[in-house]
């Protein structure tokens, strides 16, 4: 099956716990109008008896954007996804590839592959209950089940069960004895096994993740899954997503021209967030790479780190800064 049968997943960032909340995912939408966003994981427990306002609150602006959720109970996930839906997320996904040991204790995560049966009467729930699409986030095992019998073990009953597009992070979990950041960087990255999921598996929409640091790479991937999802590198280095909507969808309308211009667009942004009572931190903490590699860079980075924070941090910090390396610039 063609690649643009999954379109909207040709591009994703990936969801990122402390990171890709809505301010993050707003700043990267001024970047690039064709990726995908995922919101940080949610877990069921936390939309059915917290602040639900807090957790599915979104920007307009973001579509298309999809909510992850993190549960392993059918009922409760089908009811989240339900206020997925209403709430007017693009997509529901069920994370089954976070190896922390509190998610572990949640049971869901990544010990969820130990469970394919369970993974599909909670996707074969989700679609019962909403008519957005449905997918799954996950590894391509866990500790030493790993091989590919024991990924189609876990993605054909899944797949039976309605979800049609999976996203790979190309490492296995490792669910005792690594941290999270350690299971992000120790196991080793296997894209072929990712690839023959895609030739074995051809209806399905297969997207790889992990390791994956530029634009580049995801045009090699391209050749052989339907999808890229970039993680950490979107936030380090955000101003390669400048660049998506031409390189990877071949749309020359992308109308961000400069590093500046993105600033300028995230002014009034930052202005309705602080007039609505949020802290100037809460938005300027995802741009501190945007002007990576350029002079005076360092300068501008440090003045948000030591002021944003200030209780009274108001636009002329970010003012403030962007005056450093503009000016940097201009000597």
């Amino acid at each position: 099956m063609k690649s643009e049968t999954y379109g909207i997943h040709r591009f994703c960032i990936a969801p990122m716990m402390d990171w890709s909340d809505h301010n993050c995912r707003y700043f990267w939408r001024l970047l690039t109008r064709r990726a995908l966003l995922y919101t940080e994981m949610v877990t069921t427990g936390a939309l059915m008896h917290g602040d639900r306002e807090r957790f599915l609150h979104f920007n307009r602006e973001e579509h298309p954007v999809a909510l992850q959720l993190g549960g392993s109970d059918p009922a409760d996930l089908a009811r989240c996804a339900k206020w997925a839906e209403e709430w007017g997320y693009d997509e529901v996904n069920l994370n089954c590839g976070c190896p922390s040991d509190r998610v572990q204790s949640g049971k869901f995560g990544a010990c969820l592959m130990a469970e394919p049966g369970l993974v599909a009467a909670c996707v074969a729930a989700m679609r019962d209950n909403c008519t957005i699409p449905v997918t799954v986030k996950h590894r391509i095992g866990i500790d030493h089940r790993v091989s590919f019998d024991e990924l189609l073990s876990f993605v054909d009953p899944v797949a039976d069960a309605g979800c049609s597009v999976f996203i790979v992070h190309a490492r296995k979990a490792c669910l005792q004895g690594l941290s999270p950041r350690e299971n992000r960087e120790i196991p080793p990255l296997n894209y072929p096994l990712v690839y023959r999921l895609k030739r074995e598996r051809p209806d399905l929409g297969i997207v790889i993740n992990g390791g994956i640091r530029s634009l580049q790479e995801c045009q090699l991937h391209l050749e052989h899954v339907d999808g890229v999802m970039l993680g950490r590198e979107a936030y380090r280095n955000p101003w390669q997503l400048s660049r998506v909507d031409e390189v990877l969808f071949g749309d020359q309308d992308n109308p961000v021209i400069s590093r500046d211009a993105v600033i300028g667009a995230l002014l009034p942004y930052a202005e309705r967030q602080l007039a609505a009572g949020a802290r100037l931190h809460h938005i300027t903490r995802h741009i501190l790479g945007l002007y990576q590699g350029v002079p005076g860079a360092k300068r501008y980075r440090r003045h948000l780190s030591e002021n944003a924070f200030r209780d009274d941090a108001g636009l002329d910090v970010l003012r403030d800064a962007y005056a450093l390396v503009s000016n940097w610039r201009t000597k």
